[in-house]
């Protein structure tokens, strides 16, 4: 096991606090204030450096909402052939799909791959029997104390 690793291992031993997502939340909202007020603390090259990160930062946000804004679009496409001939009224409205809808798919599409990658099937967990985990363990100089008793059946929730 990594040397660093002893978080994991503690949560997978005991679980997470209750108030695990609120904590997580919190601490999320209160990063924006935090990375402003160090913004503003920084001097020299190091605010260079930093404001050039956040600039990068905040354009590629803008790039993606002007992605999913483009999804949203009503106009035709015009990559669609200009046909001479007559079309009947209810294929009018079918004039072919919008180059943005199909960034749109596309983005999506990766995505879902990339989520599908780490899904992991959770196994069903049974309610297990007290004697079936624990194995009773005589003690004492007769072998007639018997009140220890040894897991011999782990099995971790979560």
């Amino acid at each position: 096991m990594a040397q660093g690793d002893y978080i994991e291992l503690h949560q997978k031993r005991h679980g997470k606090r209750l108030d695990h997502e609120e904590r997580e939340r919190k601490k999320e909202a209160r990063k924006g204030h935090k990375r402003a007020e160090y913004a503003g603390k920084v001097r020299g090259l190091r605010a260079k450096m930093y404001n050039k990160q956040r600039y990068a930062e905040k354009a590629e946000m803008k790039k993606t909402i002007k992605q999913h804004s483009e999804r949203l679009n009503k106009h035709k496409a015009e990559e669609a052939p200009q046909e001479k001939d007559a079309v009947p009224a209810y294929l009018l409205d079918r004039e072919g799909m919008s180059h943005a809808k199909v960034l749109s798919n596309s983005i999506k599409q990766k995505r879902k791959e990339k989520a599908g990658k780490w899904n992991v099937p959770i196994p069903k967990v049974r309610p297990v029997a007290e004697d079936e985990v624990f194995k009773v363990v005589a003690s004492g100089k007769r072998k007639k104390k018997q009140w220890k008793r040894m897991v011999n059946k782990v099995s971790f929730v979560g």
